[in-house]
């Protein structure tokens, strides 16, 4: 059987996973179109196609990181190819942040160019998340065209039939920390390439110089003499944010009011020492929406008004190219959240990661990339003692600090490389 028959024998043996919007003459028509670009692709030597499901929301700086650190490294280890980005939201001016950065990337957000996309483009790319995000995308792409997928830095919570069966027909997936790895060897996972793969964030390099510049100059904030702290709930109280027209999870809203105090009197009193023994400031930022207010009432209220005139509170959300502006003129970062630690690893800050449960395991990355000594567990009472001394040895010793990032660094770079040589070699078949 030759190739072109392969792929038509692919197409067809797939149907009886229907696409919802098809009937058999289309998907037939669309199995044969995709058959048909291989075989133009074949004789006109075009560049590769690669459609990217990725930007899940806006309402966090981490989630939008995902898709322009993909697209970075895309662009680095892949510049022949045409990519084209199928968002979930890009709303809140990050189309106009992504377009700013890539002049090149193609978005793809009405019917028909998703259709257009699902015929012309050869692989389809699963960006970073918290979990399969787009797993009823991949289906229908799985099921309207027979063409290659594969899945990017993700965290695997569960594993239910649609996402064993969308991830045993991946021809790689790329688990942002070895749980989730493990996780899905044990649930019956067998894609044919398992491996860690770091989240997309690590490779964002994002920048808006006027307007950090402009904040830091406003609050008196020199490079190099802060630090940034980021606050967090327990669980994120979406229903704070209009644009998510959420009901009060009542449940959530009590959990949060119980551990919040527990979550971030560790953070005052690393910022209180650091006040006291180093001449540096503290910043205290967002990475969502809902964090200005939960940074003002859990850690900037409490202080001793000795300390507050050190502590630099931001009243409003950024997105994040002005936040990673911020974040590489800092001394470092520590807190409760992740993808802000990941940029700033990434770009060559020192930072330290705070984690709990119900944050699911892609804490358990920093372990992964040797930076365990900054892994904070806040559900282990041990942990929580020791992080103030860890902020303050992080302050006081910027130069061990930042030798340490280059070496998580340079584990990160190398499985870069390495997951963009097996697309690249995808690509090229």
């Amino acid at each position: 059987m030759n190739f072109f028959a392969k792929q038509i024998f692919v197409c067809i043996q797939s149907h009886h996973f229907r696409f919802p919007t098809m009937n058999r003459r289309h998907f037939l028509l669309a199995a044969l179109s995709g058959v048909f670009a291989t075989t133009a692709r074949g004789a006109t030597k075009r560049s590769p196609r690669l459609l990217l499901r990725s930007s899940w929301q806006t309402v966090n700086i981490g989630d939008i990181a995902h898709t322009p650190g993909v697209l970075a490294l895309l662009e680095k280890h892949l510049p022949e190819v045409e990519v084209r980005l199928w968002p979930g939201d890009v709303k809140n001016g990050v189309k106009e942040m992504l377009q700013k950065r890539f002049p090149k990337l193609i978005f793809v957000e009405t019917k028909s160019e998703i259709e257009a996309a699902f015929t012309e483009c050869d692989f389809l790319l699963h960006g970073s998340g918290p979990s399969l995000v787009g797993a009823k995308h991949l289906d229908q792409w799985v099921k309207a065209t027979g063409k290659p997928f594969g899945v990017y830095g993700i965290t695997l919570m569960s594993v239910d039939d649609l996402v064993l069966q969308i991830l045993n027909r991946a021809a790689f997936v790329f688990f942002r920390d070895s749980v989730s790895l493990g996780l899905a060897k044990e649930n019956g996972v067998n894609a044919p390439v398992m491996e860690f793969g770091p989240d997309g964030a690590f490779a964002v390099d994002l920048r808006d110089p006027s307007r950090a510049d402009a904040f830091l100059r406003a609050n008196k904030l020199e490079a190099g003499r802060f630090l940034c702290c980021i606050p967090r709930a327990r669980r994120t109280p979406y229903w704070l944010i209009p644009s998510k027209n959420r009901a009060v999870d009542t449940e959530a809203q009590a959990l949060n009011a119980r551990m919040q105090d527990h979550d971030h009197a560790p953070h005052r009193e690393a910022i209180i020492r650091v006040v006291r023994e180093t001449d540096l400031k503290i910043l205290l930022c967002p990475e969502d929406e809902t964090q200005m207010r939960v940074g003002k009432e859990a850690i900037y209220d409490p202080l001793p008004d000795s300390v507050k005139e050190r502590v630099v509170w931001r009243e409003t959300y950024w997105l994040t190219d002005e936040a990673l502006s911020t974040y590489i003129q800092s001394a470092g970062l520590f807190g409760n959240e992740m993808h802000s630690p990941i940029m700033c690893i990434g770009n060559g800050i020192p930072a330290i990661v705070c984690r709990w449960k119900e944050q699911t395991s892609k804490g358990f990355m920093w372990r992964d990339i040797g930076l365990e000594e900054w892994l904070f567990d806040f559900d282990d009472e041990r942990d929580l003692a020791r992080l103030p001394g860890a902020v303050l040895e992080m302050a006081k010793h910027p130069e061990k600090a930042r030798a340490k990032v280059l070496k998580a660094q340079q584990l990160v770079l190398g499985r870069q490389r390495g997951t963009m040589q097996r697309l690249a070699n995808l690509l090229s078949t």
